[in-house]
């Protein structure tokens, strides 16, 4: 394939057309914010060439210099650093990276700087300074919930559940502070330029998080979106997040759903391919599959039933998911294990999740240290999988009469296997119709006090936990295959600009319909 930003140069007669249009074309602005982030800058910009050539009129929105964001990472910079500074190290990379990045589509691009002034700046200093760190989640500015999203910023900074062990922790949350006050005023200064739809990556965090804020209560339309982890694949959502808006969606919108021949095959192979990370380019555990009987040898089990618990990263767990029947992750966990030392007709497997040492962001927060402060000595019944073990999950869930999730996603493959799942977080399944949910710490009790499960899933709950994984794999996980690893990078793969337009890939034009006409970002390349 051609360099894309050679194409652009050679079509750039076609873009200029597409953005000659006038009339009742809709306002786009493609938040990126964070030149420096190789998978959002590309997505974005592919993106931004789509909705023109769909005759969009779209600018550019990027950070230049605010003192704490999504890339602000403690492996890269130490805490003494974040707060001594203003300007991050990598800041003018970041910045640099952006431009070189939305320069050559000759779209407008709009900086940071450019909306902050110097009373802005006085204030955000100031109320960084003043605020209570000990209440950071509650602090509102005009109205706008920074605080949640200063408080993201600082515990992704830290990979923990909590800042208030770090030493430094209270500086380095003012600076996220400062970040947020000064991106909600850049931004909603931005806003006043007149957009219909505002698009950007994650929507949680600095600045990410503040700007959906910002727009949401100006009455700008917000589109968010993530890398889904079929590789080449996206996730889209109105509003927020999908971290949250997955949550809230109804059952219409896949409870209906036929599951002909063809969707049933293509969502059982995938399944299986996932035990090894086989279709996927964000995995977090590929080991090959076990026997129960080596399991059993490696863990020291015995044939007393097993419920297998699945443990989220705890940093991760405290940004996306409200709290639902226990007051944290880690609580779950401590009174499970509880529950279990006096179950002693039962086996507890703890399996912590491999994320905590594979993820894109090592966790400082250990499942491992927290249950070994509470446990000195673990019940004779209970074992605990390391993140960093080769075991597999997927032989876990096989062999467990029951599954136990806070807010991990492998609840949604584990049902699909028929496994019984009880949930006692806020994860996706959660209402579902296919789980036993808790909704305080002794319903969960009173769930458990039913093991071991006669059966596992029903065939009926099965196949609706199935039709369930199908929506979720592969109608709100959209394919854009131009979007192609290289190495740790994305880039944007066609043969001509032409291959962005309507009626080239149906994923994409999913995509960009929902952006500029709010259709549902559900697709599905399988008809009924």
């Amino acid at each position: 394939m051609p360099d894309f930003d050679s194409l652009l140069a050679a079509e750039a007669d076609v873009l200029a057309a597409a953005r000659a249009a006038k009339g009742a074309a809709k306002r786009v602005l493609v938040a990126t914010s964070m030149g420096g982030f190789n998978h959002g800058a590309m997505t974005e910009k592919a993106l931004a060439v789509a909705l023109s050539l769909r005759g969009a009129q779209v600018e550019f929105f990027l950070c230049d210099g605010g003192p704490g964001c999504q890339l602000t990472k403690i492996e890269r910079e130490p805490p003494e650093s974040v707060i001594e500074s203003d300007i991050r190290i990598r800041c003018r990379s970041c910045v640099g990276d952006g431009k070189k990045a939305f320069k050559p589509t000759g779209l407008k691009i709009l900086k940071l700087s450019q909306f902050v002034t110097d009373d802005h700046r006085r204030e955000a200093a100031a109320i960084a300074a003043s605020c209570d760190i000990g209440r950071i989640k509650s602090l509102t500015l005009d109205g706008w919930a920074i605080g949640e999203h200063a408080y993201a910023g600082a515990l992704r900074f830290y990979a923990r559940g909590d800042i208030s062990g770090e030493p430094l922790g209270d500086p380095v949350a003012r600076q996220f502070v400062k970040a947020s006050v000064l991106t909600a005023r850049g931004i909603d200064a931005v806003l006043k330029r007149g957009y219909d739809v505002a698009v950007f990556n994650h929507g949680i965090y600095t600045p990410q998080g503040v700007i959906g804020e910002v727009a949401r209560s100006r009455g700008v339309r917000v589109v968010n979106w993530n890398p889904a982890y079929r590789s080449q694949c996206f996730i889209f959502s109105h509003g927020d997040s999908y971290h949250h808006t997955m949550i809230d969606e109804g059952a219409a919108t896949w409870e209906g759903l036929p599951l002909t021949p063809e969707r049933r095959a293509r969502v059982e192979a995938y399944l299986r391919d996932r035990r090894q990370a086989k279709a996927d380019w964000i995995w977090f555990n590929r080991s090959a599959d076990l026997s129960a009987d080596e399991i059993r040898r490696r863990l020291a089990l015995d044939d007393r039933p097993i419920a297998l618990a699945l443990t989220s990263v705890v940093w991760d767990a405290c940004l996306h998911y409200e709290s639902n029947a226990f007051e944290s992750l880690k609580d779950w966990m401590l009174q499970t294990i509880a529950y279990f030392r006096e179950r002693t007709d039962l086996q507890l497997v703890v399996r912590i999740h491999p994320a905590e040492v594979s993820g894109f962001v090592k966790s400082r927060d250990k499942m491992g240290d927290v249950i070994a402060a509470a446990f000195p000595e673990l019940p004779e019944n209970v074992k605990v999988v390391a993140p960093e073990d080769d075991l597999s999950t997927y032989s876990l869930i096989d062999m467990a009469n029951a599954v136990l999730v806070y807010s991990t996603k492998t609840g949604i493959e584990a049902s699909a296997a028929g496994a019984p799942v009880v949930v006692a977080g806020e994860a996706w399944i959660r209402n579902k119709g296919f789980t036993r949910d808790a909704i305080d710490p002794h319903s969960y009790r009173a769930i458990l006090d039913e093991l071991p499960f006669a059966d596992r899933l029903s065939p009926p709950l099965k196949e609706r936990a199935l039709r369930y994984a199908y929506h979720f794999f592969f109608r709100r996980m959209i394919d854009l295959p131009f979007m192609t690893p290289s190495g740790p990078n994305l880039e944007i793969s066609v043969a001509a600009l032409k291959d962005l337009a309507p009626g080239r890939h149906s994923g994409l034009d999913a995509i960009c319909d929902g952006v500029l006409n709010e259709t549902p970002f559900v697709h599905d390349a399988v008809g009924d």
